[in-house]
C-alpha cells in the first residue's frame, strides 16, 4: 500500500475572512445608528446597511459597511500599550483601579506576571492581551461577567488554562488573548474564593 504524502499545513485565514460574532455585528449596528443620528447617512441607507450588518458573516463584510464613516475612539484606545515584564522579580497590574489601554503585553520572564482587571472601569468593547508565559507564567484575572476569546493563543509547552465562563454581560469588554504559553503556561480566570472575599469586603478599594 502506497503511503499518502503528508498534507501541507493549512494556511492562516486572512483577518478579514475570520467569522464575525454577534457582538461584532452589534457594534457595527450601533456605529451605523450613531452615524444616522449625526446626519452622516440617511434613514433609507441606514435600513439597508443594518439589514446587511445582521447578515454579515465575516469581518470584511462588516468593514465595508463602516469604511466611509469616521472611526470613533473609546476611552483607552489612544493610550500606549501596557507592557509588563516579569524579569527577576515579577510584575503585576491591579487589583487597584487603573486605566485600561486597548492593548496589554505581558512577558512572564523568570518571576511571573499577574494582570488583574477586577477593579477597573473599562469602556472599550475589546482589550487585546498578548501573554507570553516564558519561564514563570502569566496569570490574567477578569471580573465575573467579562468573557475571553483564547482561540488565537498558542499553548506552548506550559499550556493554556482558560477557567472563564462564556456568560458575557452587556457593556463589558471582550479579552482577546493571543501569545504563547511558553514553558510555564498562561492562566486566565475569574477571581478565586480569596480574591472574591477581598472584593466583597472592600469593593471600592483604589
Amino acid at each position: 500500500m502506497t503511503a499518502q504524502p503528508p498534507k501541507p499545513p493549512a494556511l492562516p485565514v486572512p483577518p478579514g475572512e475570520l467569522r464575525a460574532s454577534h457582538d461584532d455585528r452589534e457594534a457595527v449596528v450601533e456605529q451605523l445608528r450613531d452615524a444616522a443620528a449625526e446626519g452622516r447617512i440617511d434613514l433609507d441607507e441606514l435600513d439597508a446597511r443594518l439589514e446587511q450588518a445582521w447578515k454579515s458573516k465575516t469581518y470584511a463584510e462588516l468593514a465595508v459597511l463602516t469604511a466611509d464613516l469616521p472611526r470613533v475612539s473609546s476611552a483607552g484606545e489612544e493610550l500606549p500599550p501596557l507592557v509588563l515584564k516579569g524579569g527577576m522579580h515579577g510584575a503585576s497590574r491591579g487589583p487597584g483601579r487603573w486605566e485600561v489601554p486597548g492593548r496589554v503585553i505581558a512577558h512572564g520572564g523568570l518571576a511571573g506576571v499577574k494582570v488583574d482587571f477586577t477593579r477597573v472601569e473599562c469602556r472599550l468593547t475589546e482589550v487585546a492581551v498578548e501573554a507570553y508565559g516564558e519561564a514563570a507564567g502569566v496569570t490574567i484575572v477578569i471580573p465575573e461577567g467579562w468573557a475571553a476569546d483564547t482561540s488565537g493563543m498558542d499553548p506552548g509547552i506550559g499550556g493554556l488554562k482558560d477557567k472563564t465562563t462564556p456568560d458575557r454581560l452587556p457593556g463589558t469588554p471582550l479579552i482577546r488573548l493571543t501569545g504563547s504559553g511558553g514553558m510555564a503556561g498562561v492562566v486566565i480566570r475569574h477571581p478565586n474564593r480569596r480574591e472574591r472575599r477581598k472584593l466583597d469586603n472592600n469593593p471600592t478599594r483604589d
